[in-house]
């Protein structure tokens, strides 16, 4: 029996990289997946793919998570679809980068609504549902630098939203207890999508600042978060709520 049979989950940002590798993981543990994305080709081919893979899979897109409406309306299609809700993970998130004090208020407002908005929307509306499902889980998807700063690049806006992330997690956790609702923040480290492989290309001196303060000198695999991430989304992890999981390499040891 897999680990997360006949669970409904719905997984923000399925288009690619840890969104897609989450989409196929709980679909292998048997989770009825809903996924969505702002990219619409993306999102369908990651349905492609778990189905293919034997999975089961509803793809919603183009969706924009930082408009609470079509929040709403991605948690009311994942009911739809499979009659009620017991997992979200929000795992989308946009952002910028940039130091103090030459960071636009424009992208400092951005990643603060790419990055705390979205899984606060999210959560809301699915709230209801997991109330009414008799509980449920919520894992957000935060980063090493909700718990610490970040030289490489300089990042004040996505320290500041994560570490919202973070603490907003332990409030879902203190609320949502007497609902059978646990609430988890993950907070990885550096992680190699296909994006960041892209964007990065041959340069190495660059990928060496990003990985320096880890203990393991290396990106994340996404696989690597998502298995935790499945893990916690189980009935084996009952009594975990409320915590942050740093998946960091060890960058936030020393």
């Amino acid at each position: 029996m897999a680990t997360l049979d006949e669970k409904v989950v719905l997984i923000t940002g399925t288009g690619a990289g840890m969104g897609r590798v989450a989409a196929l993981t709980f679909a292998r543990e048997g989770a009825k997946v809903l996924g969505c994305d702002i990219r619409a080709d993306a999102n369908e081919e990651t349905v492609a793919l778990v189905r293919r893979a034997g999975g089961e899979m509803t793809g919603v897109a183009p969706i924009d998570l930082t408009d609470p409406e079509q929040a709403q309306r991605v948690v009311e299609d994942a009911v739809t679809a499979y009659g009620g809700l017991d997992v979200v993970y929000n795992n989308a998130a946009s952002l910028r980068f940039g130091p103090m004090p030459d960071f636009p208020v424009e992208h400092w407002q951005a990643t603060l609504a790419g990055e705390l908005d979205i899984p606060f929307f999210v959560s809301k509306f699915a709230w209801p549902h997991l109330v009414r499902r008799g509980g449920g889980v919520i894992i957000n998807v935060a980063s090493m630098a909700g718990m610490i700063a970040g030289e490489n690049p300089p990042m004040v806006g996505h320290t500041a939203a994560n570490a919202g992330v973070i603490g907003m997690t332990r409030q879902l956790a203190l609320e949502g207890a007497p609902h059978g609702i646990r609430a988890v923040a993950i907070s990885p480290g550096p992680v190699l999508t296909p994006a960041s492989d892209r964007d990065l290309g041959d340069n190495q001196a660059a990928r060496d600042a990003i990985t320096s303060k880890t203990l393991l000198k290396r990106f994340a695999q996404p696989e690597e978060i998502v298995e935790l991430a499945a893990f916690l989304a189980s009935d084996r992890a009952s009594y975990i709520t409320g915590a942050n999981y740093a998946v960091d390499g060890g960058a936030s040891a020393w």
